[in-house]
């Protein structure tokens, strides 16, 4: 992830949560107070966004020791500690929502991704992620994807052109869209077309586009449009692939399988914050676990 964005939006971030301060932690711990906090996971799955709880911390408090046992892309089981963080309690709780909230997602998108991939079982097809994600989290959810064992599409509009059925509608055909593409961009800009007939297909390949892609077509038909693609196009799949079907795709010969649901629908991988205590005069004293 960058760096300076990854910053710039964990500030937003804890803005929107904390506001002016934290009232609850404020109230009932003195600033010089210490604690330890352990991540825990609660269920097994592949690990996303562990970087964060550095970068997240080092923003709140950078006198907060943090010790990570698990690093993004590691498979974790429940019960096992992701990280071990120390110092002021105040710090420590104000900044735990936000951190797990992004790291139970992202590792959530890992996850699911990992299934795609073990399930695909294929040498040659990759499965990549779609524009479907959630506004403001694109950067942390795509990464989220390659640590799952998956590749990118498009980060967005700005970044690889996708010429798809409305865009041929309004046009008039792909041959046109795509000249008229061609005509201005450089020669550091890929086209991708959407297809969704054989008559498309090859309309795309001798329109010159570099990466075809076969929209909503069963395992059979993507079979039978990947050969009349020269092997210097790029060949994608995309729409009504499942875990349930996706294994289907894997003998198919094409390049990529494109998967919306590793983004915007996936569960979140249960992670949990906990403190340890021990009973001590009126009060309980957060005790650093070394």
């Amino acid at each position: 992830m960058n760096n300076i964005k990854l910053t710039e939006l964990l500030n937003e971030f804890f803005i929107e949560d904390i506001g002016d301060r934290d009232l609850t932690s404020e109230h009932i711990f003195p600033a010089e107070q210490q604690g330890m906090g352990t991540f825990i996971a609660k269920q097994s799955g592949v690990l996303a966004g562990v970087s964060i709880i550095e970068k997240g911390y080092s923003l709140l408090d950078p006198t907060i020791e943090v010790s990570l046992h698990k690093r993004d892309g590691d498979v974790v089981e429940a019960g096992e500690k992701i990280a071990t963080v120390f110092g002021s309690v105040r710090s420590l709780l104000t900044g735990e929502r936000v951190i797990l909230n992004l790291m139970q997602r992202m590792s959530g998108i890992a996850t699911i991704t990992k299934q795609a991939v073990t399930t695909l079982n294929s040498e040659t097809t990759k499965v990549c992620d779609t524009r479907k994600t959630t506004p403001g989290l694109r950067m942390f959810e795509k990464y989220a994807v390659t640590c799952g064992g998956g590749k990118n599409h498009r980060f967005g509009l700005y970044d690889g052109v996708m010429i798809k059925d409305n865009h041929i509608a309004f046009c008039g055909s792909i041959a046109k869209a795509v000249s008229k593409v061609r005509e201005q961009l450089g020669h550091m800009v890929k086209i991708e077309v959407e297809t969704e007939s054989k008559e498309q297909v090859e309309e795309a390949v001798h329109a010159g586009a570099d990466v075809i892609m076969f929209d909503n077509r069963t395992p059979e038909e993507v079979r039978s449009f990947v050969l009349l693609v020269p092997s210097h196009i790029i060949t994608e799949a995309s729409g009504n692939i499942s875990i349930d079907n996706i294994a289907d795709y894997g003998t198919t010969g094409v390049n990529f399988v494109s998967l919306g649901f590793l983004t915007h629908s996936v569960k979140a991988l249960d992670i949990s914050f906990n403190v340890t205590s021990k009973t001590g005069g009126k009060q309980n004293e957060f005790v650093r676990n070394v």
